[in-house]
């Protein structure tokens, strides 16, 4: 077994002479030190590719002052102070990871780039525009300002000038800065301890606040000369253009993927056709030709991130799947939202007498929904536009990423900008809210030509914001003691695909369905966040036959324990797994039927991070005396004050 492991890994590494460094699997587009660690049978890299900091318009709203450096540089372990900050400027809290990330990518909206950094540089041509000293001034009105009239009316303010020159120039300085801050970042060394990604927020909004946020990520340096905006874009569909024609054709060395999220707050339309309006979405025929295109650009889905996990809803059509009730949002648009410390900037552009606003998401708010309905688009088109890996982050607002601490959650939405006088009272942030996850990349070497080909082959995972590590392989003639091996990883890849992949035609010679190895390993956590065992493992396979989509949940790994926590605590107790495997074949397979299959494994409950800071304040509600102002929450009927952290890997999928 161990000359098998050697050629699988030449193999896969497509090895040159003995001894020298091995050619790589991907094409290498930079000019950069080989690092000094280098796996062919990869490794796993934990990042955060959703990243808010003082340039997006919202996050500097919310008295945000630090910078993409300073993002970078707390994402590799730095100490950062955060808002509020008193009348010497001077953070009155300070944040910092028990353990660094492996990459991450900045993503301030494109949205108002220029405007932010004319509103806020003394001296610039137009800081004294009425718009601008509202934010500075009145920072809640920019949501009715800034964000309402680009965002809705889909135009500019006169300090951009009378061709938008000014704003245009100055988003170029600006997103010159985001590369300058990017490429510093970025550990070229030997060493290769960390991997910086150029990206931003391509914010589409429409029709009273319905989400189709995406976040772009460019595989290195060479990037376009300015970030496409939602307020230029007509549709998604545009912006796939622009990459094609601005990075992909135009700028050789250029290449991008575009990750959506939060179509837990889409009104459906995250899963809907992206051509032509986008106010037309649901009306439009989805082709074959738009669905290729949308796989190729979006070869990613972030499944969870502080606004709520988008997995599936246990109060629709998930009833019998209990887990899909994990940070579920009670709305399913930004206008259904109508309390909290940001002003409803869409409720100044929605008829709420004519038009409900707050309603549960439907089932096609949800990444489940879609990977079923693309199997259906295989079957009909050919072509399968919801053929996406699975990732998580953390949408932070306050340039922190990888900030998913239960302990100690500081907000990710700005926390003081209300108090700033001094620190908070209370909850730190909206009670829905939660601290997000991490993406996880399987990759020889932590570069950004290994981590861009990771997610361009769907071979990642998200989590809900601990560092688990999980495998998934799918093949057909895996041994059924393969758990046991040390070779199981080279026999993974050898007999299969990872997760991610399509598995490959059947052997005339193997019988009965595919098999799955699936393995996860405890998050070891560190000596201020200790890990947490395993639960159990689930398969959730979805599978089009007969004109009808269904789906079905398996434990396949560990199962229901003793495991419970002391509420008045914290403290946990009972039965849990360091690890678990499992070899799972599908007994009821179709081999007629369009199938995707993907993992899901469940930590034992713990306390939610609103659950940590109502038992250090003292709040017991089995005594109402020790309620305190600012944490009335703590007792409310919405408050969950446990959860169950887990981690999702991308889908494999068989095609008849």
């Amino acid at each position: 077994m161990r000359i098998t492991t050697l050629f699988i890994g030449c193999l896969l590494l497509a090895c040159s002479v003995w001894g020298q460094q091995p050619a790589r699997p991907y094409s290498v587009t930079e000019e950069r030190e080989p690092c000094k660690d280098f796996d062919p049978l990869r490794r796993p890299h934990f990042g955060d590719t959703h990243v808010h900091t003082a340039f997006s318009f919202d996050a500097n709203s919310q008295d945000t002052r630090n910078t993409p450096g300073d993002a970078y540089d707390f994402a590799k372990g730095g100490r950062m102070g955060i808002q509020p900050y008193d009348e010497q400027g001077r953070a009155q809290r300070h944040i910092q990871l028990d353990r660094p990330l492996d990459f991450t990518a900045v993503t301030d909206h494109a949205e108002f780039l220029g405007e932010i950094r004319i509103c806020t540089a003394p001296g610039s041509d137009g800081y004294w525009h009425p718009v601008c000293i509202a934010h500075r001034h009145f920072p809640q009105l920019s949501f009715a300002t800034l964000a309402a009239y680009g965002m809705s009316a889909k135009k500019r303010w006169s300090m951009c000038g009378d061709n938008l020159e000014n704003c245009q120039d100055t988003v170029g300085e600006v997103w010159q800065e985001v590369q300058d801050y990017t490429e510093a970042a970025y550990d070229r060394s030997s060493d290769c301890s960390f991997t910086s990604f150029v990206g931003y927020e391509w914010t589409g909004t429409v029709g009273g606040g319905n989400n189709l946020h995406h976040n772009v990520v460019f595989r290195n340096e060479i990037v376009p000369d300015y970030p496409l905006s939602w307020i230029e874009s007509p549709s998604a569909a545009h912006l796939w253009e622009y990459l094609e024609q601005e990075c992909a054709e135009n700028l050789p060395g250029c290449d991008a993927v575009f990750i959506p999220h939060n179509s837990n707050l889409s009104s459906g339309l995250m899963f809907e056709s992206a051509s032509g309006q986008i106010d037309a979405l649901p009306t439009q025929a989805l082709t074959a030709e738009e669905a290729t295109r949308r796989a190729y650009w979006e070869p990613l889905f972030e499944i969870m991130q502080h606004k709520g996990s988008s997995e599936c809803d246990n109060r629709s059509a998930w009833t019998e799947d209990e887990f899909c009730g994990f940070e579920k949002l009670g709305y399913d648009s930004f206008a259904g939202k109508n309390t909290g410390r940001n002003l409803n900037w869409i409720r100044y552009f929605v008829d709420t007498e004519d038009q409900p606003v707050t309603r549960l998401p439907e089932p096609n708010n949800f990444a489940r929904y879609a990977l079923k309905k693309g199997l259906r688009q295989q079957a009909e088109l050919g072509a399968n536009s919801f053929k996406f890996g699975l990732i998580a982050s953390t949408d932070t607002h306050i340039a922190a990423p990888g900030l998913t601490m239960e302990r100690n959650h500081p907000g990710h939405g700005g926390g003081g900008k209300d108090a700033r006088d001094g620190v908070p009272k209370g909850l730190p942030d909206e009670l829905e809210f939660g601290p997000g996850g991490l993406a996880v990349l399987w990759a020889e070497e932590n570069t950004r030509d290994a981590l861009f080909s990771a997610m361009r082959r769907r071979e990642a995972y998200g989590t809900s914001g601990t560092r688990p590590v999980l495998r998934f392989f799918g093949g057909w003639d895996y041994a059924a003691e393969l758990c046991e091996s040390p070779e199981m990883v080279a026999a993974g890849y050898a007999g299969g695909v990872p997760m991610g992949g399509d598995l490959p035609a059947k052997p005339e010679s193997v019988e009965g369905g595919p098999k799955f190895v699936v393995s996860a390993v405890q998050d070891p956590g560190s000596p201020n966040q200790p890990g947490n065992p395993l639960q159990r493992i689930q398969i959730i396979k979805g599978w089009y036959a007969g004109g009808e989509l269904r789906e079905q949940v398996l434990d396949v790994a560990g199962g229901p324990n003793d495991a419970s926590v002391d509420l008045s605590t914290c403290e946990q107790s009972g039965s849990g797994s360091q690890d678990l495997c499992a070899v799972w074949q599908d007994t009821k397979f179709d081999p007629q039927a369009h199938a995707f299959y993907y993992a899901r494994t469940l930590e034992n409950p713990s306390c939610r991070w609103s659950q940590h800071i109502c038992i250090a304040s003292g709040v017991s509600c089995d005594n109402p005396e020790t309620l305190k102002t600012g944490l009335e929450a703590c007792c409310s009927a919405e408050h969950q004050p446990l959860q169950q952290e887990r981690a999702w890997s991308s889908p494999i999928w068989y095609t008849p």
